[in-house]
């Protein structure tokens, strides 16, 4: 099996600013975070960046990196020029891996990849886990999937589903017997698709949840779904985020 890495990765960022250069034990966040992917089966791992600070930092760390717009208004289509300017199209496949997961399985990169591989009648792969706590379960930041029975997406939303109809009935106080998955949000895709992605009208389901992967399954496509036995280390979006992994890595 063959896949590249592709790392989305812009300056702007509301919670916290020119976060893929916060330095974490020494280097750039988005350079832990290649490092990570470059520890994975992936024939080559590369940024998209949208500024030419991130890509001097990934240079100057031995990190591919290429310069896309800066006005994409989603990863997808900040991916979708990285494809074309790589040559990548057709049957190549990618994986997308957020430039804010300095703590990401490399091993769980290679399942994501492999599970696309092995799935013809789906255009995506993506990941999930098993929620084990209810605050989780209830946070909206928190995104969740419920699945068919060959492990597709049915549906992602910030909501607790599924909705357990008895058991919630006074209010959500524990988790339902059928225990609930958490989304992580990494995804692999053929190149050819995701060439074309952004080509593809918003889905309304797509613009109430915030939520980009509803786009494909509002289009009629099928996104395959690895169960992962464990849970990716935590991701950077805030301050206290990335105070955390800085004392997990300093």
């Amino acid at each position: 099996m063959s896949f590249t890495v592709l790392i989305p990765a812009r300056l702007a960022s509301t919670r916290l600013p020119d976060k893929p250069l916060a330095d974490i034990a020494g280097l750039p966040m988005v350079v832990r975070v290649a490092r990570r992917a470059q520890q994975s089966a992936a024939g080559r791992v590369v940024v998209a960046a949208d500024a030419k600070a991130i890509v001097d930092a990934c240079q100057r760390h031995g990190v591919q990196a290429l310069l896309t717009r800066s006005d994409h208004p989603s990863g997808s289509d900040r991916l979708a020029e990285a494809c074309q300017v790589l040559g990548l199209d057709g049957d190549d496949l990618i994986v997308n891996l957020q430039g804010d997961e300095p703590l990401i399985e490399p091993a769980m990169l290679d399942a994501c990849a492999a599970l696309l591989q092995q799935r013809p009648d789906c255009v995506m792969s993506t990941v999930a886990h098993a929620i084990d706590d209810v605050a989780e379960f209830t946070n909206p930041n928190v995104v969740k999937v419920v699945l068919d029975a060959q492990s597709r997406a049915l549906y992602f939303s910030r909501a607790p589903i599924a909705w357990w109809r008895d058991g919630f009935a006074g209010g959500i106080h524990a988790l339902p017997a059928q225990v609930p998955l958490r989304h992580v949000g990494l995804y692999a895709y053929r190149a050819g698709f995701l060439r074309r992605f952004p080509d593809l009208a918003q889905a309304p389901l797509e613009q109430i949840e915030a939520l980009e992967q509803l786009r494909v399954l509002w289009h009629g496509e099928r996104i395959a779904v690895h169960v992962a036995a464990e849970r990716p280390g935590p991701g950077v979006d805030t301050p206290e985020d990335l105070a955390r992994v800085r004392a997990l890595l300093g």
